[in-house]
């Protein structure tokens, strides 16, 4: 008989999370015998629910908030998406060790990868239709959601990158983290929020305004036609961000689908298939846009 694959998206909290029903659909479309489930970590106790579910038999991970720091340290091999992101989201377990020895579980041998990024980019141009290469990017934020994104973006070739910030020496910090990265060279820059201007074809936000229901404190002429404004949270409704950016009309779109790309990529370094991701993402628009209106 079949063995029963196991993953989890680990978090705190963690019963708000929709890939154990994306995962689910994707797994359907291969007939994998899968089962993925919610794991909810104490705060200060990550790796022990990680080495757990490992012993457990568990394959592999998502990690959401706030653990993806802790995951990255936790990792003993990295791709350089992760590395540079300096965070991970997606665990992989080798099974060998997780049935061996003490010695071996207690070594870990966990890969880190970081699929946020891939997400994003392949929303974007996939997706949305929209060619990053040539355009003028503006993201705002410099923790950890743009970190993460940044060498994706530059891998589709933008004219320039911009990192805004409230406090312009975080972007600068960013910038200087991947001043070695070849296809930053040149076309990545920092500024603070007030000190924005000009035109930009994609506006991504990479804050947690949007979680208060605020809107990154920018120029508001930064908003207009001609600008695709692309928000990395997702709701039943538009956030606030998306809401001012319609207003001045900008074409909007939220994460929903960046969130159904990366984990078709997590998907994939597991299984070593990619899922189709339009009936899901499809899926869960319906799914959402129900609760919007219960």
């Amino acid at each position: 008989m079949q063995a029963v694959a196991r993953y989890a998206v680990i978090g705190n909290p963690v019963a708000h999370s929709k890939s154990p029903e994306i995962h689910a659909q994707f797994a359907a479309q291969f007939g994998h015998l899968m089962q993925y489930e919610r794991l909810l970590a104490p705060l200060d106790g990550f790796a022990p629910a990680v080495r757990q579910f490992m012993l457990e038999g568990g394959l592999g991970a998502n990690v959401t908030v706030p653990f993806k720091l802790e995951a990255y340290k936790m990792a003993t091999t990295l791709t350089e998406r992760a590395r540079l992101a300096g965070a991970v989201n997606t665990l992989s377990f080798n099974a060998s060790d997780v049935a061996g020895n003490a010695a071996a579980k207690n070594a870990g041998n966990i890969a880190g990868d970081n699929t946020d990024g891939v997400g994003l980019v392949r929303d974007l141009v996939n997706n949305a239709g929209v060619s990053l290469r040539g355009k003028r990017i503006l993201l705002l934020g410099a923790g950890g959601a743009a970190r993460g994104v940044l060498l994706p973006l530059f891998s589709e070739q933008p004219a320039s990158l911009v990192i805004a910030n409230r406090t312009a020496s975080r972007a600068v910090e960013l910038v200087a983290a991947f001043s070695a990265v070849p296809a930053a060279q040149g076309r990545l820059t920092a500024a603070s929020f007030d000190a924005l201007a000009g035109h930009f074809d994609v506006v991504i936000n990479a804050t947690s305004a949007s979680l208060d229901a605020e809107v990154p404190p920018i120029p508001t002429a930064l908003l207009g036609r001609g600008t695709l404004a692309y928000d990395m949270m997702y709701g039943p409704h538009d956030t606030p961000f998306l809401e001012l950016a319609r207003r001045q009309g900008a074409e909007v779109r939220d994460g929903l689908g960046m969130l159904v790309e990366q984990a078709a990529e997590s998907f994939q370094i597991w299984r070593g298939v990619r899922p189709d991701t339009a009936q899901v993402y499809a899926a869960l628009r319906l799914q959402i846009s129900g609760q919007g209106s219960a």
